[in-house]
């Protein structure tokens, strides 16, 4: 379980490109362990056919980016230069479906769907269709008046979740879902305390922040009091883990000698739970926040029978489980509607958020009769949560899933993306680990196989930014920003895949050659 492979160069054959048959030199790691550097006789193409695309954008006529940016530094929060990706920024004039083009006209392909949220594609025409019908009837009321688009939303949501999660409070984001879910959890079962994992994101609000255990998210003020963070059952970059762990397409580098249904590093990440229990909080808790596949994080998988367990744990304590669907929901991870499906355990409770509204601010929380009737003691009300607008959006945006068959899509595309990318792996010795489900895909950087040590941000940026300049947009996650994130709108076909890989291979290459 615990030992790692060495490095060993290989080669694959990606569809559409010719066979790469590296030569081998070995060269000497930090460790002083022997490896093999792959040493490519017949580099990857350098002309990259993108995928047609029937669609045309209107022509730009706005302002010019250099007046964008001049207002963006003076009248912005200068916490909006501080996320802006890339050191020449994109220019986003237009969408339709996986496609966004800048105001010069260059077209992208988009597999990051803004930061996983553009589940069904951007201004895909069915859900467009939807929203300007209900623009043209009702923009905004409250849930003090009963309006049917709240309610033909709740009952088709529903419909999508197991018994006996069947009770809804629709909100506007994902944070502002967590904030609920915790005081629900609170009221319900009269304890405080909430444990959530290492490495986790949760939302940017102050409650929510206690949730989140990522360092570059904090700051110096108390925010989220009574919130624990536990170890990250991490079988890639953790303590524990071998090649059996996960549910994946594919499995870590690291070997394993564990017997047939039985895992080591499971039993080993469990016990640190039960160290939390023991040493960081009370004898009752409230609840335990849990993604089903960690988003920000770098889409960090954990081994197949921990969430069971864990539950099991908590229950125990009195606390109730928490199921943070935000990124994971809504099919995107293929095998099931929701990630915690592919666990096998049913919550307590689920939060969702970015595709429930295909990018329009919505979010929701689900729960039992039992947890909602608590919640009914005192009085709660959102101005926006469940507009009329929104909950037209989010119930076409349902149907686009189930009409069109986007999460057997995300199953068979997702799969052929680690598939190839774990072929590239065992290229490239800067790429350590391909994980996921479905259309949500980490790809981890490392300087080497061995060591696992993240590479350095510099090293990320310059193969980020020569991704973005042969037109593909992807996204960064984990601790240390050494995670590609690859989470594009479900609509993605096989030829984009192909082309997205045929990038990614040329960007580590072109690295790899300057390094």
């Amino acid at each position: 379980m615990y030992k790692l492979v060495s490095c060993r160069g290989r080669h694959a054959v990606l569809k559409g490109q010719s066979c790469f048959r590296p030569s081998l030199t070995k060269f000497h790691l930090a460790s002083g362990a022997v490896c093999q550097k792959s040493v490519f006789k017949n580099p990857p193409k350098e002309v990259l056919q993108m995928p047609l695309c029937n669609f045309k954008p209107e022509e730009y006529k706005g302002m010019s980016k250099e007046h964008m940016m001049d207002i963006r530094r003076q009248y912005c929060n200068p916490m909006t230069m501080k996320v802006t990706y890339y050191k020449k920024p994109v220019f986003l004039h237009q969408g339709y479906m996986q496609w966004l083009w800048d105001v010069d006209g260059k077209r992208y392909l988009d597999m990051f769907a803004g930061v996983a949220t553009v589940s069904v594609g951007h201004c895909h025409p069915k859900v467009t269709a939807a929203t300007e019908q209900q623009l043209k009837k009702l923009w905004h009321t409250t849930n003090i008046y009963v309006y049917p688009p709240l309610h033909e939303y709740c009952e088709k949501l529903a419909s999508y979740l197991p018994d006996p999660l069947k009770v809804i409070y629709l909100t506007n984001s994902g944070s502002e879902a967590n904030d609920l879910a915790m005081l629900m959890a609170r009221l319900h079962t009269g304890n405080f305390d909430i444990i959530t994992f290492r490495g986790s994101y949760h939302g940017g609000s102050p409650q929510a922040l206690g949730l989140t255990s990522d360092g570059a998210y904090k700051y110096p003020i108390a925010n989220g009091l009574g919130c624990t963070n536990t170890m990250c059952p991490d079988v890639f970059r953790g303590l524990w883990g071998g090649s059996h762990c996960r549910d994946s397409p594919v499995q870590t580098i690291r070997e394993c000698s564990c017997a047939q249904d039985h895992c080591m590093a499971n039993e080993q990440y469990i016990k640190q739970l039960k160290e939390t229990f023991a040493t960081s909080v009370p004898t009752r808790i409230a609840a335990f926040f849990g993604e089903p596949i960690q988003g920000v994080g770098g889409a960090v998988q954990y081994p197949k029978n921990y969430l069971k367990e864990a539950y099991k744990l908590v229950r125990e304590r009195g606390g109730i489980c928490i199921s943070d669907e935000v990124q994971t929901g809504f099919g995107r991870t293929g095998s099931h509607f929701w990630g915690f499906q592919g666990h096998d355990v049913i919550p307590d409770m689920v939060t969702m958020a970015k595709g429930i509204g295909n990018g329009f601010p919505m979010g929701a929380v689900v729960t039992t009769p039992e947890i909602a009737a608590s919640f009914a003691k005192g009085i709660h009300f959102n101005t926006f949560g469940g507009n009329p607008m929104a909950c037209a959006v989010a119930s076409s945006v349902l149907d686009t899933i189930k009409e069109d068959g986007m999460q057997q899509n995300s199953l068979h595309v997702g799969t052929y993306l680690m598939t190839e990318l774990a072929k590239l792996r065992d290229i490239y010795e800067i790429i350590g680990d391909v994980r996921g489900k479905g259309l949500q895909i980490g790809v981890e950087m490392v300087t080497d196989k061995v060591n696992r040590d993240p590479l350095p941000p510099e090293a990320m940026s310059a193969i980020f930014e020569d991704i973005k300049d042969m037109g593909v947009l992807i996204g960064k996650g984990g601790l240390f920003g050494q995670t590609f994130r690859i989470k594009p709108p479900m609509c993605i076909t096989m030829e984009d895949a192909d082309f997205f890989l045929a990038v990614f291979n040329k960007s580590i290459y072109n690295y790899m050659e300057k390094r």
